[in-house]
């Protein structure tokens, strides 16, 4: 039987569909003054997926990260565009979709290799701002230019914690009591190198610097970067105690799908790796690995939540003693999300929500909260320990799909500035554009007539996601291939109702996917599937093919 026409996206090239489907949005210029301009604080943490109390996880301890939620907007349908560290930092830290940046490796820098456009930062900085970076924002390394964007992005050099050195050295004391390069590493403080962690030093380093800028007379911008719980699970060992095995269970679709392309698996190679996986003798591609190793990588995954949420408590409450709270716009969210054996997975590197779903939240005084009285505190510090540390209201959250690339134009108009304009499609040649939508109006910044994007069926939102793959089955670069390998080119679309994902051949050399050229498709429905596990593709290729994914 002869296949139905592909959708509409498939023959126009995904650039044109994006275009296609999403609503021009006016720009917004409000701009303020330097006394009254609000701060801002971006928390931009690695591989969190959301396993936090705030989206309904009944198992993770994160007093402080719920708090934040409790006074904020919460997005129970954020997702990040590319799920691997640098295309996607590079992806909303520029407003730009990763085949604008074209990175989708870390080999890269989008100033010399795409077009040189502007960053979040730098749009800040370039109105007034002190603009400034602590641990890990952009991803280290020629993505960033070896320089975290510097001098365009930030007021002066940035910040690295000293003991990131460390992060994949022999620090983890094993079962005999020898130092090894583990994927499970909780340390005892007093052995560490330093004696220090990575985001121990980044918090420090971010509250000295806003001690500095009480007194400044400049508005601020400060993006603070946390590690973990990125692997190795490196993390002070008490944590563990909050996570005892008996408790943790594995996750709820621990098998691959019998449905699922070989495309679309990612065999994982990173953490095997690791010297504690490797003694497993775990077989390539599919494991599995044993299930008493399951639940130690799912503990030592939560745990580091836990270390990673009195991170943030103290630089919160910080920010509060200080009495910046009045005034500083808050933004939390994370790169993409992580696999913790959902689909026989262990990483990043999918189209799957369990990778691209993030957490994103918003507070902004006065708007998502009542500014709190004299002598009263938003953020006191909160232990995970404390068995007092109930999960609270997580505050004004919407389940409408929204995306990273938003970050940019809503961050800007929520301080004030200018809102990019809507790029053109190519948008090569202009520095200043941006190709995600505008939040504004969950927080009422503008007259709802200026926004039509918000006024139609919710089922009309869409999230979008791609992926690189170098060949049609899982290989050993099929995690993270560099850009002259990609030959494959995974494109997903996220609904309120579905996701579907065609992989397409990719010309590196040109970055020109061909949508005639399917390789896989995949198609799940989220009512009846929401861990994604039954791929109908096949069937909607036999005339039962959504009318919405009609062309």
């Amino acid at each position: 039987m002869p296949r139905p026409p592909p959708p509409a996206w498939h023959l126009l090239g995904f650039s044109l569909f994006l275009a296609s489907v999403c609503v021009s949005l006016e720009s917004a210029a409000q701009g303020n003054s330097a006394a009254d301009a609000l701060n801002v604080l971006l928390i931009i943490v690695d591989d969190l997926r959301p396993s936090l109390g705030c989206y309904g996880d009944k198992l993770v301890r994160s007093p402080n990260i719920d708090q934040l939620a409790s006074h904020s907007i919460l997005f129970q349908n954020a997702f990040a565009q590319q799920a691997v560290c640098a295309p996607s930092r590079v992806s909303f830290l520029t407003g730009r979709r990763p085949d604008t940046t074209r990175l989708y490796d870390f080999n890269s820098y989008w100033r010399v290799h795409a077009g040189n456009f502007s960053t979040i930062p730098q749009h800040f900085k370039e109105n007034g701002y002190m603009t400034m970076s602590v641990g890990k924002v952009f991803h280290p390394g020629i993505s960033s230019n070896h320089s975290d964007d510097s001098p365009y992005s930030w007021s002066f050099a940035p910040y690295h914690p000293s003991s990131e050195k460390y992060e994949n050295t022999k620090t983890c004391r094993g079962e005999d009591g020898e130092l090894h390069a583990n994927l499970l590493c909780p340390v005892d403080m007093a052995d560490v190198p330093e004696g220090t962690l990575p985001d121990k030093q980044s918090t420090e380093e971010a509250i000295r610097l806003l001690e500095k800028m009480k007194t400044s007379t400049s508005p601020f911008f400060l993006a603070v970067g946390y590690h973990k719980p990125h692997i190795p699970f490196r993390y002070p060992k008490e944590f563990q105690k909050l996570y005892p095995l008996e408790n943790i269970t594995l996750a709820p679709d621990p098998q691959v799908p019998d449905g699922l392309p070989r495309v679309a698996y990612n065999p994982w190679m990173d953490i095997r790796e690791r010297e504690d996986v490797q003694a497993l003798n775990i077989s390539v591609p599919y494991g599995p690995i044993p299930v008493d190793f399951q639940r130690k990588i799912r503990q030592s995954y939560f745990a580091s939540v836990s270390y990673l949420d009195t991170q943030v408590g103290r630089l919160l409450s910080a920010l509060d003693d200080l009495h910046l709270v009045n005034n500083t716009i808050i933004a939390f969210t994370s790169d993409h999300g992580w696999a913790l054996g959902e689909h026989g997975e262990w990483a990043k590197y999918s189209n799957f929500d369990v990778t691209t779903r993030v957490p994103l939240m918003f507070y902004v005084p006065g708007r998502t909260a009542s500014l709190p009285g004299a002598g009263e505190k938003l953020f006191p510090y909160r232990s995970p320990f404390d068995p007092t540390s109930e999960l609270m209201d997580s505050g004004r959250h919407t389940e409408d799909l929204v995306e990273l690339v938003s970050l940019f134009p809503t961050l800007a108009g929520l301080a004030g500035l200018q809102v990019p304009p809507r790029c053109p499609i190519p948008s090569f040649h202009v520095e200043l554009c941006r190709e995600g939508q505008k939040l504004l109006k969950y927080f009422q910044l503008h007259d709802s007539e200026e926004d039509p994007y918000f006024h139609g069926n919710p089922r009309d939102l869409i999230a979008y996601s791609q992926y690189p793959r170098p060949a049609d089955s899982p290989q050993w670069n099929s995690d993270k291939p560099n850009l002259k390998d990609i030959k494959i080119m995974g494109y997903s679309i996220r609904t309120i109702d579905y996701r579907y994902t065609v992989w397409v051949g990719f010309n590196p050399g040109e970055f020109l996917a061909n949508f005639s050229d399917i390789h896989a498709g995949e198609l799940y429905f989220v009512d009846s599937d929401p861990l994604q596990d039954h791929n109908v593709y096949n069937d909607s290729q036999h005339g039962e093919l959504p009318q919405s994914l009609k062309p």
